[in-house]
């Protein structure tokens, strides 16, 4: 019967994706059927954790993440868990040998979220590698299944769109995390005086991050390929948004892609650029 709880623990991450982040839920739909649960766990595990740190104000939100790192570490060891999230996440991480270290780091980082602070660009970097990057690596281990080669060649662009999709999200949500939530991840950085050139900086970095992580999509597995490149083209088009703002505004509100907008996005996932050693082969 432990079969049975297996299956009721995927669904659970499937619908707690789907119910958080309705473009993440869509880009995963163009992945293929065979890794979606396990794109499905990740997400499932971040969001759960995401959520004691961001949502559960009114309770001690310390202690829950201290027992969410135990359970993830017991279920880690005994290979089963009865939280179906943390259940259908460990099965993932056994299943395509995520690293541990990986997982550290992210529940790291989302201890530093517990506690205001100005971030300095050591802690900046701490951050944006285990609240993002990591992630990133965790779903290109599913990608490679086991494909340790494949893995290495990809892992510095998988690293860059982490990182590049958690600063969009850090300039579209500005204002909740700096006057709301007491964060400002942007070292350096005065947003109660933020400029243009300030914006300019920030938008220029997550530029050179896109372009990197571009040259790893093209080269993804197939099984991969088109759902990334969809979440890599919607952000990219969250991003121009946020560049249209004027600095002044960007607190103001917060930005998103309109439903038939992502609809169009979808088109676009049929012409997925083509990793450039496959047209030098296919000139002539």
């Amino acid at each position: 019967m432990k079969a049975l709880f297996d299956q009721v623990s995927a669904k659970c991450s499937q619908i707690t994706t789907q119910k958080y982040s309705t473009s993440f839920s869509l880009g995963i739909k163009f992945l293929s059927p065979t890794i979606r649960p396990a794109i499905f766990a990740i997400y499932g595990f971040v969001r759960l954790a995401d959520e004691v740190v961001d949502s559960f104000h009114e309770y001690d939100r310390k202690g829950l993440l201290v027992q969410l790192r135990e359970e993830t570490y017991a279920a880690l060891e005994n290979k089963i868990s009865l939280n179906p999230i943390i259940n259908s996440f460990q099965q993932t991480v056994h299943q395509y040998q995520i690293d541990v270290e990986l997982i550290e780091a992210f529940l790291d980082s989302m201890e530093m979220d517990l506690d205001k602070q100005v971030y300095t660009k050591q802690l900046y970097d701490k951050y944006i590698f285990g609240s993002a990057e990591v992630v990133g690596l965790m779903c290109l281990k599913v990608f490679c299944n086991g494909d340790a080669n494949e893995y290495n060649h990809l892992r510095h662009s998988a690293m860059k769109l982490g990182s590049a999709f958690q600063k969009v999200n850090f300039l579209r949500d500005i204002k909740a995390d700096h006057f709301e939530l007491g964060r400002m991840y942007f070292p350096n950085m005065d947003f109660n005086c933020f400029t243009e050139e300030d914006k300019a900086l920030i938008e220029q970095e997550i530029k050179a991050e896109f372009d990197e992580a571009l040259n790893g999509i093209v080269k993804l597995p197939r099984c991969a390929k088109k759902g990334v490149y969809l979440a890599y083209i919607y952000y990219k088009s969250l991003f121009r948004k946020i560049q249209e703002i004027p600095a002044k505004h960007i607190m103001e509100k917060r930005v998103r892609v309109p439903d038939f907008q992502k609809a169009l996005l979808m088109l676009n996932t049929f012409f997925v650029p083509q990793a450039p050693e496959r047209l030098s082969t296919n000139v002539g």
